[in-house]
């Protein structure tokens, strides 16, 4: 698309339609999401926690991190655009369902601070 093109898209309103497809994904439910954290925890929930395999990897913090980089990055790891090993066999084991929950639930703000 080219500059102009945009331009247009978004003064006319077109560009949320180029989004829509997006917004189908399911809506997450982070007290359902909740429930689900105990393969997460294990390693996000320790604060300055590294892993060992099959590198030393500072694990991240994902309390407060943004739903839909969560579920992005879940999806990466499912397909194998993303290679952690464990990573990838946890996000295997996930439903799209089980993905934005999770997100609902680690992106939400009373999980930022911890």
């Amino acid at each position: 698309m080219k500059i102009t093109t945009l331009a247009v898209a978004v003064a006319t309103g077109f560009l949320p339609l180029v989004a829509w497809p997006q917004a189908s994904a399911p809506a997450g439910n982070a007290e359902a999401g909740r429930t689900k954290t105990q393969m997460c925890s294990g390693c996000h929930g320790i604060a300055g926690w590294r892993t060992a395999y099959p590198e030393v990897y500072g694990v991240p913090k994902i309390g407060g991190q943004h739903q839909v980089y969560i579920v992005k990055a879940l999806q990466a790891y499912k397909s194998g655009e993303r290679g952690h090993p464990t990573m990838k066999a946890i996000a295997g084991s996930l439903s799209d369902q089980d993905m934005a929950d999770l997100a609902a639930y680690y992106g939400a703000p009373q999980v930022a601070s911890k």
